[in-house]
């Protein structure tokens, strides 16, 4: 069966529409900033991201609705809340009779939730109340969007770190080709928290040039030194051609090919051949050749490692003409929401045949494989697209979105 994309919301640094992060990306500068609010932790080494500055839950929403919610879960449920208006479903009744199902994810619950869990386990007291585990739970995204929309359909969590949302968008594309569920929400979110940041310090993984936030990071550049962390939400309405066609609705796009492997390896370090297979797994699933695929949207942290083995992988499959970019170039690691964002942004460049390229790109690491590694704004007229994303514990996805005429 065929899965349409058939609407899509957006939170993200650079507003919450296409159109405003378009303009955003034409400037080829990124939402990074020094943050200041970091000053107080004082063995963190990074000191940058990309923050949804200046964001509130819509004053429509009661206070019964939004107890559940942290910001994660706020994210989610208004991004949700765009993607069911572009579809033509926000406030239709019919989503409700379970012919609709949610997969969400991110890489934690809300941190503030949990830190006063942790209080109350380190001090014996803390601000816990009924709804602190909700706010803090893994599922809190999937459990909090089909409790406000009242979704009764099948509900999938996937809290997969980086590969959250793409894992979602995948399992959903899968729920509805196999015919288990007929229209899907999908997508993931992520809330910015110094916590997360300090995880990937240890690793000796994030960006430290705090002075130049507009420098950083550089995906591919021999000069990167690592990640800068954002956030936001990024979540697709998935549809079978059969709801389609009954709604009279005009898709986006569809999804036609996923792709999954695990490494086996190592819980931290990739494998360009587990990549590869991801890849693989995905034109075969679209039952597509690599030519016939005109553009690849890297995950490319600006890690070392990451970008490396993942550059390898992309000329396997591929071999070295294929365009690729990284979108985080701009709005940073998204981390759980980052594979529901760069998916909208595959669509949407594939339906304009505009390309933006990834920035700070200036002197590609020689240890990275030969590939077309857009400088540049490209012009580009392709009917599909692939969007890669890798995580922690060996996790990788690829995903094989269609232009529709």
């Amino acid at each position: 069966m065929r899965v349409f994309v058939t609407g899509y919301g957006i939170i993200s640094s650079f507003g919450n529409t296409w159109e405003s992060i378009k303009v955003a990306f034409e400037k080829k500068q990124n939402a990074v900033r020094y943050m200041d609010e970091w000053e107080k932790y004082k063995d963190l080494v990074t000191r940058l991201a990309a923050p949804v500055d200046g964001y509130s839950m819509p004053s429509s929403w009661s206070r019964k609705q939004t107890r559940s919610m942290g910001r994660v879960s706020c994210f989610s449920v208004d991004a949700t809340s765009r993607a069911l208006e572009m579809a033509n479903l926000l406030g239709d009744e019919s989503i409700k009779n379970g012919s609709m199902g949610v997969v969400a994810g991110s890489s934690t619950g809300s941190t503030d939730a949990i830190a006063s869990m942790a209080k109350l386990l380190l001090d014996g007291q803390s601000d816990c109340n009924a709804n602190t585990y909700i706010k803090m739970m893994p599922h809190t995204t999937a459990a909090n969007i089909a409790l406000f929309y009242g979704l009764k359909g099948r509900i999938i969590p996937t809290s997969s770190a980086c590969t959250s949302a793409s894992h979602a968008i995948g399992y959903a594309y899968e729920s509805i080709k196999f015919g288990k569920i007929d229209m899907m929400i999908a997508g993931g979110a992520e809330e910015l928290c110094a916590s997360e940041a300090y995880v990937f310090d240890t690793l000796y993984a994030t960006s430290s040039k705090n002075k130049t936030p507009k420098l950083t990071p550089s995906p591919f550049d021999a000069n990167r030194d690592g990640l800068v962390l954002g956030e936001g939400a990024g979540y697709l309405i998935l549809e079978s051609e059969e709801s389609v066609m009954r709604r009279g609705v005009k898709p986006i796009a569809e999804v036609v090919g996923f792709g999954s492997t695990s490494d086996g390896t190592h819980i931290t370090q990739p494998n360009s051949q587990t990549m590869t297979v991801a890849m693989e797994l995905a034109l075969k699933d679209a039952s597509l050749k690599p030519a016939d695929i005109g553009y690849v949207n890297a995950h490319a942290t600006a890690t070392v490692l990451g970008d490396i083995a993942e550059s390898i992988a992309t000329n396997q499959v591929f071999g070295s003409d294929i365009a690729i970019s990284s979108t985080k170039s701009y709005l940073g690691h998204t981390l759980g929401a980052c594979g529901g964002q760069e998916a909208i942004f595959c669509i949407e460049m594939m339906k304009q045949g505009k390309f933006y390229p990834t920035i700070n790109l200036n002197d590609i690491d020689e240890r990275c494989a030969k590939l077309n590694y857009l400088k540049d704004l490209a012009s580009i007229n392709t009917d599909f697209v692939m969007s890669n994303n890798f995580a922690f514990g060996g996790v990788n996805t690829s995903l094989i979105f269609k232009k529709v005429d």
